[in-house]
């Protein structure tokens, strides 16, 4: 599991950026799944769960397709990762 947080200049185009084109370019690189969540308090932070593992994260941020993409996400900063600090079964 891989956890970002984003801030976004404009929803919409975020979301069908996100949605069209970063599914395709997502799952090239082996990811199984993303949930996104938006943020009640500021409904231009998005929050992003990923299910995929570490290596094929880092090998996605290294396509030289991915700024393109970045660009067409309407990011106002680039996300950030968060790092887990525990995990349970329940």
């Amino acid at each position: 599991m891989i956890a970002t947080i984003a801030q976004v200049t404009d929803f919409d185009q975020f979301l069908g950026t996100f949605s069209t084109i970063g599914v395709e370019k997502r799952k090239e690189h082996g990811c199984k799944g993303t949930h996104l969540f938006r943020d009640p308090d500021d409904l231009n932070r998005v929050w992003v769960f990923f299910d995929w593992e570490i290596e094929d994260y880092q090998r996605f941020l290294s396509d030289p397709e991915i700024p393109a993409i970045a660009q067409k996400l309407a990011l106002a900063e680039p996300p950030v990762k968060i790092d887990p600090i525990a995990q349970y079964d329940a």
